[in-house]
């Protein structure tokens, strides 16, 4: 007799099924117009990102021209790439565009040096390609194709990372929105509300850049780091909340000075100055960037959690911070160890953050 094992709720929902109430109500109260294919008019796309300061969470904190630019790019035949440095929410904001849009996500190809041109057109079912020839069945659709045959968002993530002859597969399907399949003297044209959301790192710049042809057919948004401390405390203390809540970690106080601290390190290691702009201090190899800051603050409540007294302590991050910074272990750790004893040293209320640190150096 067979026993039916229960199943097991997945780590990390997608953003359509973890949001997928904020994306009924939006849709229920939407008379606004909706492209063609859309889910959600644009207005309700932005305000599904943004949040309503009511009952829509934010998604993304930034410049609200930001999304409507992004927003209105995938309304009409242009694709979008959203380019930053890492760290910036490139594929946080491409999976919730994607959930809003299309009510699907996981159209996605994941660029690597060795991603090949399969992953952007189609591949074949070889057994079935041997046995019966070319044929519809032994055809194995890429999530471009996909997405371009049921009028959905395709997402590729790393798109610079790619080889170029890869690259420029895109540029057919950009430019006259179909896939000519020659083996099986076909096509696969593209439904209305397709299009593509591809993302790239600019610290990646020389790596593939992307052809001038390639490159026409996108509209280029950037996304910038968090303009203040502030926003990029706010930022973090979300951030952890909710991975505290899909990772159910025990209650911990997460005290905003613990993320305050982290914060700081990182915006001065990343700037080269203090904030008070009074002196300078040498930047570490690493991007050091708020989603780096967001899991040193998560392992530090799992620390505190589950070694500790339920209280996030400077001890809890300090492991978290050396291991973020110290990169490379020639010049990095020079240039923590300058910043520990010349800045964190000097202030008298990071006493207890300086000796944890210390010590976990």
């Amino acid at each position: 007799m067979t026993t039916v094992q229960p199943v097991q709720p997945v780590l990390r929902a997608h953003a359509e099924d973890q949001y997928a109430e904020e994306l009924a109500l939006l849709a229920k109260d939407d008379d606004r117009t909706r492209p063609p294919g859309w889910k959600l008019s644009p207005w309700a796309v932005t305000a599904y990102i943004l949040g309503d300061g009511d009952r829509i969470t934010p998604k993304y904190i930034g410049p609200r021209r930001i999304v409507e630019v992004a927003v209105a790019t995938l309304a009409t035949d242009r694709a979008l790439l959203l380019l930053g440095v890492p760290g910036t929410a490139k594929t946080w904001l491409s999976e919730h565009l994607a959930a809003a849009i299309s009510g699907d996500s996981t159209l996605l190809v994941q660029g690597t040096a060795g991603t090949a041109e399969e992953a952007i057109r189609y591949g074949w079912n070889y057994a079935r390609l041997l046995a019966e020839g070319p044929s519809r069945e032994a055809l194995v659709p890429s999530p471009v194709m996909r997405a371009m045959a049921e009028g959905r968002i395709a997402r590729v993530e790393e798109l610079t990372r790619m080889p170029s002859d890869v690259q420029d597969a895109l540029i057919t399907v950009l430019s006259e929105k179909t896939l000519p399949v020659p083996e099986l003297n076909e096509e696969v044209q593209a439904a209305r509300g397709f299009n593509i959301i591809a993302t790239a790192n600019d610290r990646d710049r020389g790596v593939n850049d992307l052809s001038s042809a390639l490159r026409r057919r996108f509209n280029t948004v950037v996304l910038p780091v968090p303009a203040t401390p502030e926003e990029e405390v706010d930022i973090v203390s979300r951030r952890v909340e909710q991975l505290g809540r899909s990772l159910e970690l025990p209650e911990t106080l997460t005290g905003l000075e613990e993320i305050r601290r982290v914060v700081t390190v990182f915006r001065e290691l990343r700037t080269g100055v203090t904030e008070d702009g009074r002196t300078k201090v040498k930047s570490p190899s690493g991007t050091l960037s708020t989603a780096e800051a967001i899991s040193v603050i998560t392992n530090g409540i799992a620390l505190a959690a589950h070694f500790g007294d339920g209280v996030l302590r400077p001890s809890d991050v300090a492991a978290g911070i050396v291991g973020a910074v110290v990169q490379d272990p020639v010049s990095d750790r020079v240039v923590w160890r300058e910043y520990l004893e010349t800045v964190v040293r000097e202030r008298q209320d990071w006493r207890d953050f300086y000796r944890a640190c210390r010590d976990a150096g």
